[in-house]
């Protein structure tokens, strides 16, 4: 992800994230250096994001739509989120367009990634978004309420406000 030798962010990368995101060079760099703090080894693990997701929406089941979530969101599929992926997802929820927000969300939906989305991933989703109560979306805090929440996803640290991560 960064640069292997002296852990810093790859001029590449960099770039991309900047190309792709709303986020300044120095946001980035910022975010990078509290993510590497948190995530020496620069990847963020599905346990680690689910103990994560739990505290943001802590009367869900946040195993079950976390790992969904995490899943939507590692695009290589190799189990972690690396920093590219973190900040891409977090861009997405937060601020990307609505067409990037509609194919996230189908991503999310399309549970056995085959294209299509069934009823029975459409149910599995909303049940277990809902803490296992079908009908009821959004178990935790909501879109609508405290806790920053995009697209059913927390803005977990670090946010745009909090450099320092």
């Amino acid at each position: 992800m960064g640069n292997s030798r002296s852990g810093a962010l790859s001029r590449e990368v960099l770039a991309e994230l900047r190309a792709s995101t709303r986020y300044s060079e120095e946001e980035l760099c910022r975010w990078y250096e509290g993510f590497q703090r948190q995530c020496p080894d620069g990847r963020i693990r599905r346990a680690e994001f689910e103990r994560i997701y739990g505290t943001f929406f802590p009367n869900s089941e946040p195993q079950g739509y976390a790992r969904h979530v995490f899943r939507s969101f590692d695009t290589n599929d190799d189990g972690t989120l690396d920093f590219r992926e973190y900040i891409i997802a977090l861009h997405l929820t937060s601020s990307g367009k609505t067409h990037l927000k509609l194919e996230w969300a189908f991503s999310l939906f399309d549970v056995d990634r085959n294209g299509e989305v069934s009823k029975s991933e459409v149910l599995e989703i909303i049940t277990v978004s809902s803490g296992g109560h079908r009908g009821e979306l959004g178990g935790g805090r909501g879109a609508g309420g405290a806790g920053g929440v995009a697209m059913g996803v927390p803005m977990w640290s670090p946010c745009p406000q909090d450099p320092n991560w």
